[in-house]
């Protein structure tokens, strides 16, 4: 009567034979496994007991898969997405990077302001640098927005304000961006660039 071994059984026969003489070599040389085991099983898991959402690399045009781990309102990893059509779970050193956007301590947390011919930066409240950029943009808005230009001899409507620009982010994802572009065009801006990639 003959026997047909699948690869699979081979494989694990060959394994299991293979491991099991490895170990016992081991002990045979004097090595106890019982303090390695003993101090391994109790570690947990990196993953155990965390919440994972999909969600996408915020850096460049490619727009990679993540999958977002959290554990208590903390995210604790970042990785590629095996499902994703466009990275199959792999992330550039870029993206696996990714996890330092939020966790870094050196990560600026405060917005910080120098003033004019100032040599050192000092804390301000959020609120504050908002008003001041606020402040900024209309004064510069009211004084060079222009409803007429002469061209070619003619008087035309332009309603627009040459005298600021906007520079967006690589994270800015197509919301914000739509957002950004209604808020930009209504102040009359024509110089409008970022770097929308996802």
């Amino acid at each position: 009567m003959s026997s047909t071994l699948t690869r699979r059984q081979f494989l694990q026969r060959t394994g299991l034979a293979t491991g099991g003489a490895a170990l016992g070599s081991l002990v045979a040389l004097g090595l106890d496994p019982e303090p390695v085991r003993a101090a391994t099983v109790p570690l947990d898991w990196k993953l155990a007991e965390t919440k994972t959402v999909p969600s996408v690399c915020p850096y460049c045009a490619v727009g990679c898969g993540t999958l977002l781990s959290s554990r208590n309102g903390k995210l604790v990893n970042v990785e590629g997405n095996p499902d994703s059509p466009i990275n199959h779970g792999t992330l550039c050193p870029k993206g696996a990077s990714s996890f330092q956007l939020t966790v870094n301590p050196e990560r600026q947390k405060t917005c910080l302001y120098r003033r004019p011919g100032g040599t050192a930066w000092e804390p301000i409240e959020l609120e504050k640098a908002m008003d001041m950029i606020a402040d900024r943009v209309k004064k510069t808005r009211d004084q060079t927005f222009k409803q007429t230009a002469e061209i070619n001899g003619r008087t035309v409507t332009v309603n627009n304000c040459l005298g600021i620009a906007s520079l967006g982010g690589a994270t800015l994802e197509n919301e914000w961006n739509y957002a950004h572009l209604k808020l930009w065009r209504g102040l009359g801006g024509v110089f409008l660039e970022n770097q929308a990639r996802i």
